[in-house]
C-alpha cells in the first residue's frame, strides 16, 4: 500500500494507461479514511459537470461491496458497476469496473500518514480506453484530460470538506509555522494540522434531500460523521431511516423525527419551473408556506424537539435593490417573490413558539453545474450567445453550492445565530459582470444582449421578477460570526464547478 506506483497485471502492462493524483490533506490519516468510508462520500466525489448519479449500493464499503452509477452522455445511458476489494480501513481500498465505459478500470485509493500529523490522499488508476486499440488511438488524449479534471476536482472537494469538518469540531491548529507549511505534490499550500475535540455527532432531518442542495448537504453532513434522516414524500424505495411526510394528506411519521438535533427544510416547488399562471402561483405558495406551517406544527408536537430549524427562504424578500447593498436589516420589498418569502418566514411561528431556534436562510442564486442558473446558462454561453439581460445593471446575489451547505452546517452548530441569515457570497455582481465572468471562464464572447421586452414576452411575470429585477445582498451576519467562504469570488466557483481550475491547485479558495 505504501508504493506510489500502481501494480498491474503483466498481460495488460503494455496497453494499460496509468493516472496518479497525490495531494496533501489537512487532517490525520484516520479522519481522511473515515471520510471515504462514510455514506455520502461518493455523492460528494462525483464531479458536478458530469450527468451521473448513484443508483445502487450493496451496503457499507467492504470487500465485495458493489456500487452502480448511471452515466448519461447525451441520449446515451451507461451503467457503471464497480466492486470493492483490498479494503483496509485507515489505509485504503480498491474498486474495479465490472461493466462500464472503460475496457478495463482498476482504481486504488491510498491514505498515508505524515510526520506532521497530516496525511496524503493518493488515487492511482490503471485503465484501458474503450474499444481497444482504436479507442486508445482516437481518444487517449481526450480521456486523459477528462480524468485529470475529475480527480483534480475530487481532491479539491475532499480537501475543502475535511477542512470544514475540522472547523466544525472547533479544532485548534498545532504550532506549524505558516511560512513552512507542507505542500501537496502539485504545490498547493495546506492548512495547519488539527487537534480534534471529541463532540457527539448531530442527527439532522432534511426535507428536499433529493434536490440539488439537499443531496449535497446530506452527503457533506454524512461524511462529517453526522446522522442524516431524509424527509421524503413517498415510501417507495425509502430507506429505514427515512421520514415519510405527505403534505397533501398531512400524514407525518413523527416518531422518526424524535431525537433529531436539527431539521433543515429545503422542500418547495421550483419557482423557475414555468410561467407564473395563477394556478402555478398557488402551487408555489402552498408548497412553501403551507408546507412550512405544517412541518413546524409537527415539530412543536414532538416530545424531544430539535434544537434548531434551518428553513430556506430567499433574497427575493428584499425586492429590487437597485445599486444599494442590502443586509439582514434592510426593509422587505414588493412583488410576488417578496410576498412569498415574507409569508414563508412567518409560517415558522409554531416552531419558534415551541422554543426551537429558527434560522431563515435567505439564499441567493446557487452556483452549481448540476442545475439552477449556471446549468441553464451553459448551453447558450458555450454557443457564443451570451450577453447582458435588459442592460445588465440588475444585481445578482450568488453563492457557491459548497459554501451554501457549509453555511447551513455553520448555522446548525452556532447557537447564537437565529432569524434572518443571508446566504450569499460577499461579492454580488451586476448581471453584466456576472455574464462577462462566465464568458471569460468558458473562453466565449459576450455579445448577444437579451432585451427586456423579449424577457417579458417569453417569461411573463416570472421573467420580470427573476431576470429584470435584482439586488446586491451582503452576508453581514455570516461574516460577523466568522464564517469563512471557500469561494468569495465568482471566478473561483465557476472554475471549480466546471472543472477548469488553474495550476492544478487542490485548494479551491480564491486568491
Amino acid at each position: 500500500m505504501g508504493s506510489s506506483k500502481c501494480k498491474v497485471d503483466l498481460q495488460f502492462a503494455a496497453i494499460m494507461s496509468t493516472l496518479n493524483q497525490r495531494s496533501q490533506m489537512p487532517v490525520p490519516a484516520p479522519e481522511l479514511s473515515a471520510w471515504h468510508f462514510r455514506e455520502g462520500a461518493l455523492t460528494r466525489l462525483i464531479p458536478p459537470w458530469e450527468n451521473a448519479r448513484v443508483i445502487r449500493t450493496s451496503g457499507p464499503l467492504a470487500n465485495g461491496s458493489l456500487v452502480v452509477i448511471e452515466l448519461r452522455k447525451g441520449p446515451v445511458k451507461i451503467h457503471w458497476h464497480a466492486i470493492h476489494d483490498r479494503v483496509e480501513p485507515g489505509k485504503g481500498f480498491r474498486d474495479t469496473q465490472q461493466t462500464g465505459p472503460f475496457h478495463k478500470w482498476v482504481h486504488q485509493h491510498r491514505f498515508q500518514a505524515l510526520e506532521s500529523g497530516l496525511s496524503t490522499l493518493e488515487d492511482c488508476v490503471d485503465y484501458q480506453e474503450p474499444f481497444p486499440p482504436l479507442g486508445r488511438w482516437l481518444g487517449a488524449r481526450f480521456i486523459r484530460g477528462q480524468l485529470n479534471r475529475q480527480f483534480q476536482f475530487r481532491h479539491a472537494r475532499t480537501f475543502n470538506d475535511l477542512r470544514r469538518g475540522a472547523e466544525r469540531k472547533n479544532c485548534a491548529p498545532t504550532n506549524i509555522n505558516s511560512d513552512t507549511q507542507a505542500k501537496a505534490d502539485n504545490g498547493s499550500p495546506t492548512s495547519a494540522a488539527f487537534v480534534e475535540k471529541e463532540i457527539p455527532p448531530n442527527t439532522v432531518a432534511i426535507s428536499g434531500a433529493t434536490g440539488m442542495v439537499g443531496r449535497q448537504l446530506a452527503g457533506f453532513l454524512s461524511c462529517a460523521g453526522d446522522h442524516v434522516r431524509r424527509i421524503v414524500r413517498t415510501s417507495q424505495n425509502a430507506r429505514a431511516t427515512d421520514i415519510f411526510w405527505n403534505q397533501a394528506s398531512g400524514e407525518f411519521d413523527l416518531a422518526k423525527l424524535e431525537g433529531c438535533n436539527a431539521v433543515v427544510h429545503l422542500a418547495g416547488e421550483n419557482i423557475a419551473g414555468g410561467r407564473w399562471t395563477q394556478q402555478r402561483k398557488k402551487l408555489i405558495f402552498s408548497s412553501r408556506v403551507d408546507g412550512t406551517r405544517q412541518l413546524c406544527q409537527a415539530l412543536a408536537r414532538l416530545k424531544s424537539k430539535p434544537k434548531v430549524l434551518i428553513c430556506a427562504s430567499g433574497v427575493g424578500i428584499y425586492g429590487a435593490g437597485d445599486d444599494k447593498h442590502l443586509d439582514e436589516n434592510s426593509a422587505h420589498g414588493e412583488g410576488f417573490l417578496a410576498h412569498i418569502c415574507k409569508e414563508w418566514e412567518r409560517a415558522t411561528q409554531a416552531a419558534s413558539d415551541a422554543g426551537i431556534r429558527v434560522v431563515h436562510m435567505r439564499i441567493g442564486i446557487v452556483i452549481s453545474a448540476q442545475g439552477g442558473v449556471l446549468a441553464r446558462l451553459l448551453t447558450p454561453f458555450l454557443l457564443g450567445a451570451g450577453g447582458p439581460i435588459a442592460g445588465g445593471r440588475q444585481g445578482m446575489s450568488w453563492i457557491a453550492l459548497d459554501d451554501l451547505i457549509a453555511a447551513i452546517a455553520f448555522a446548525i452548530d452556532n447557537d447564537s445565530i437565529s432569524g434572518a441569515l443571508n446566504a450569499t457570497a460577499p461579492t454580488p455582481l451586476s448581471n453584466r459582470d456576472f455574464g462577462r465572468e462566465l464568458a471569460r471562464v468558458l473562453h466565449r464572447p459576450f455579445l448577444a444582449p437579451l432585451p427586456a421586452c423579449m424577457v417579458r414576452a417569453i417569461f411573463g411575470e416570472m421573467g420580470k421578477e427573476l431576470l429584470l429585477r435584482g439586488a446586491f445582498v451582503q452576508p453581514k451576519k455570516l461574516l460577523e460570526h466568522g464564517f469563512r467562504f471557500d469561494f468569495p469570488k465568482l471566478e473561483s466557483v465557476l472554475r471549480f464547478e466546471l472543472g477548469r481550475m488553474k495550476n492544478n491547485s487542490i485548494s479551491a479558495k480564491a486568491k
